[in-house]
Formats: C-alpha cells, sequence, structure tokens
C-alpha cells in the first residue's frame, strides 16, 4: 500500500486539530445521517438515545468524540510510521467488535470523515489531499480489522 502523503495530511489536520470537538461533532452527526441504525450502539447506563441530537449532545457521547479525534491524531503523527499503531488499532478494533460494531460500518465512518474535512477546509481540501486521507484512513481501518480477525 503507498504511503500517504504526510504534508498534505498533516497541514490539513492542522486546522481541525484546532477545534476536535466541533469538528469530530460534524463527524458523527454525518454519520448518524448515512447510517441511522448505528445510533442505539450508543447507550451509556443502559439509556437509549431518542434522536441523534440527543447523543450527540451527551456528556459519554462527547468524550467519544475526543477518543475518535485523538486516534486520528496518533495516526497524523505516526503517518509515516503506521506500523508503530497496529497493536494499539488491533485492540481498538476488538473492543469495537465487542459492543456489536460491524466492520462494514467503517467504511461509513470513512465516508463521515472526509465530509467533515471538507466542511472544515472548504477548498483548501484538495483531491490530493483526499486522496491522502483516504489512503490513511484505509490503512487504519485495515489495522483494526484485525480485531475481527479470529480471537
Amino acid at each position: 500500500m503507498e504511503r500517504p502523503e504526510p504534508e498534505l495530511i498533516r497541514q490539513s489536520w492542522r486546522e481541525v486539530s484546532r477545534s476536535p470537538l466541533e469538528h469530530g461533532t460534524v463527524l458523527f452527526a454525518r454519520l448518524f445521517d448515512l447510517e441511522p441504525d448505528l445510533l442505539p450502539l450508543f447507550q451509556y447506563n443502559c439509556r437509549q438515545f431518542s434522536s441523534p441530537e440527543d447523543c450527540l449532545s451527551s456528556p459519554e457521547f462527547l468524550d467519544h468524540i475526543r477518543k475518535v479525534m485523538l486516534v486520528i491524531d496518533a495516526a497524523v503523527t505516526n503517518v509515516e510510521n503506521l506500523s508503530s499503531l497496529e497493536e494499539y488499532l488491533a485492540s481498538l478494533g476488538r473492543k469495537h467488535r465487542a459492543v456489536g460494531v460491524k466492520l462494514s460500518s467503517f467504511s461509513t465512518v470513512g465516508e463521515s470523515l472526509l465530509y467533515m474535512l471538507e466542511k472544515c477546509l472548504g477548498p483548501a481540501f484538495t483531491p490530493a489531499m483526499r486522496a491522502a486521507w483516504s489512503q490513511l484512513y484505509g490503512a487504519v481501518v485495515q489495522a483494526m480489522s484485525r480485531g475481527w480477525d479470529g480471537d
């Protein structure tokens, strides 16, 4: 697999990482638009959220958004050495599998990530940047997918 273009990734992430919660919320709002069936997977204290808005404003979910943005941040930081994150990402995959997340849902997460980057960066989000992010995200999901391989 070709390595994503590190400079394009870093440059675009700099803007996003200034307000991770705001941009992470855009990512998840888009995710729930595209795949509403994911909403019931997020339950805290056995409480079902009545709507995506309800979920997106809960303190527990905001914590999840922060964690997701930190994982992306780690991938950006290690863009030239993603193999250093392999074990961590595989265990993250196992955690997601344990709560009932399907591996296929991660392609929707990828679309939502690109959507968020485009919303944040506007015209500065070039086709080359989109390609670099698609590659990086693909590599992250590949590492996470090991969490679904056997036990």
